[in-house]
């Protein structure tokens, strides 16, 4: 039910956090992989891990922000490897930790255009190859932040609340060819991105009086669901946001 065998994934955002834990563990149930983030020898260092454990994975560097980028991205795995069976959109940018009138709108346009608006073009970039096969599957890492109303991840948290929406807007648009687009929605995971809300002991020892299970996510936990979400295991889940917490929103 979980088996990737001779499935081309894509995961932005791969060489580290999330993202890695997704492409190791795809990498695991047979899928060949593409790792993808703006430093090529970061990249690197994830592929050799897949390679050594007996898996197959390339490198192809992108900026999120860029949709040139984006494009030779996409261009470069559809040489290389033909298709793209599974996108993984996670990479993301959080520039800014703090309430709204304190935030420039430079930077608010910067993460609505990287978070959404190339989310989404990048989505309509691959997915109509995926529905000529009809196969596919679109998963976006969103955020519990869609959820709640927050006093430092304002900006943030709307474009995760946005993925909600384009997921639920895609499968709409897709299911009639068999794409499955879905959203994951992390509590708070023990990754570089989040460190500012995990590292400071005191807020952490805050923070997982919220969780019901009592610890914070690590990476694996959401890579387990992205497996599913792009497996046979998934293949009646679309328009879905699955929320991963240990038991944060309970």
């Amino acid at each position: 039910m979980f088996d990737l065998t001779g499935k081309v994934a894509l995961i932005t955002g791969s060489s580290k956090g999330i993202g890695r834990a997704t492409a190791l563990q795809m990498a695991k149930q047979g899928a060949k992989v593409v790792i993808s983030s703006r430093k090529a020898d970061a990249c690197e260092a994830v592929a050799e891990e897949v390679r050594a454990a007996g898996g197959e994975a390339m490198v192809a560097t992108a900026n999120v922000s860029d949709r040139d980028s984006l494009e030779a991205l996409v261009s470069a795995v559809e040489k290389a490897w033909g298709q793209i069976d599974i996108l993984v959109c996670n990479a993301a940018i959080n520039p800014y930790h703090g309430p709204s009138a304190g935030m420039p709108v430079e930077i608010f346009e910067k993460t609505i255009t990287t978070n959404v608006t190339n989310q989404i073009w990048l989505c309509n970039r691959v997915i109509p190859a995926m529905a000529e096969r009809k196969d596919g599957s679109v998963t976006i890492i969103s955020s519990i932040a869609a959820f709640r109303g927050s006093s430092v991840l304002g900006a943030y948290a709307i474009t995760k609340a946005a993925d909600v929406q384009i997921a639920k807007n895609l499968a709409r648009e897709w299911g009639h060819a068999n794409v499955r687009v879905n959203c994951i929605a992390p509590g708070l995971v023990k990754t570089d991105m989040a460190r500012v809300l995990w590292e400071d002991e005191a807020v952490a020892k805050e923070t997982l009086k919220m969780y019901a299970l009592g610890r914070l996510g690590e990476p694996d936990d959401i890579a387990g669901t992205a497996v599913y979400l792009a497996s046979r295991a998934g293949s009646w889940t679309t328009g879905q946001t699955i929320v991963v917490d240990g038991g944060c929103l309970s």
